[in-house]
């Protein structure tokens, strides 16, 4: 009931996106992300507009440490000038490695508050550790088949893949991967932020299982990560 009432919420704050929103394309992990938008909350008081600018050539001065660079980096996203956002454009093209995602995530807050500045409107911006592509967001999915299963079958694996590629087609979305791990399906795939994504599993599940009821109603489904057949493995004897 629980699991209900939360997948509701957010097909409720799906469905209340405006047409222009962004999605974070990189797929950064979701803690790092967190961090980013933690860090310069009390940053930003503290600083001056006239100040965060005068400092924004250091992002090039390879003397300066990393950690001031990513103070700059959070300064000057906050900034609604475009001379920021193209500061930090050139910098993410070759940032020093240890800042690339940090850049990454600089560059997208500086690119909204540009947006929301320049048309007058906020700007929605959506972010998960899989990322995504244009208005679709990347899933890792995994069909689990049923205690009968112990090696999914050719026809089996071929059922799954069609099925599978038809139905996200058909919501518009893209199957960018899919592999066989005995008795586990893994896939990634794109599908737009508004779809309805428990109708698009459950009819997956119901058309393969008329041919054998062999793939279990539960399977796992995340845009935080990829997980490795080790930790699917895990994540399966902890549910039980």
């Amino acid at each position: 009931m629980e699991e209900e009432n939360v997948y509701k919420k957010i097909q409720e704050a799906i469905s209340s996106l405006p047409e222009n929103f962004s999605i974070l394309e990189e797929q950064i992990d979701v803690e790092l992300q967190m961090e980013y938008f933690n860090y310069g909350r009390d940053l930003k008081e503290i600083f001056p507009d006239e100040l965060i600018m005068q400092h924004q050539t250091d992002l090039f001065d390879p003397h300066i440490p990393i950690d001031e660079k990513k103070n700059i980096l959070v300064l000057l996203a906050s900034q609604d000038k475009v001379e920021a956002f193209r500061t930090i454009e050139k910098y993410a093209k070759n940032p020093d490695p240890e800042l690339r995602e940090w850049s990454i995530l600089a560059l997208q807050e500086s690119r909204m508050v540009l947006q929301s500045s320049l048309m007058d409107e906020q700007q929605v911006y959506i972010s998960t550790g899989l990322g995504g592509k244009e208005q679709k967001l990347r899933y890792f999915v995994v069909f689990i088949g049923n205690e009968k299963v112990i090696n999914y079958s050719a026809i089996q694996q071929k059922l799954i893949r069609n099925e599978l590629e038809y139905a996200v087609k058909k919501n518009k979305g893209i199957v960018e991967e899919i592999k066989f791990d005995e008795n586990l399906a893994i896939s990634t795939l794109l599908l737009p932020v508004k779809s309805d994504i428990q109708s698009v599993f459950n009819s997956i599940i119901y058309e393969c299982n008329q041919y054998g009821d062999f793939v279990r109603h539960d399977i796992i489904i995340t845009n935080v990560k990829r997980m490795s057949v080790v930790e699917i493995r895990r994540f399966m004897n902890s549910d039980k």
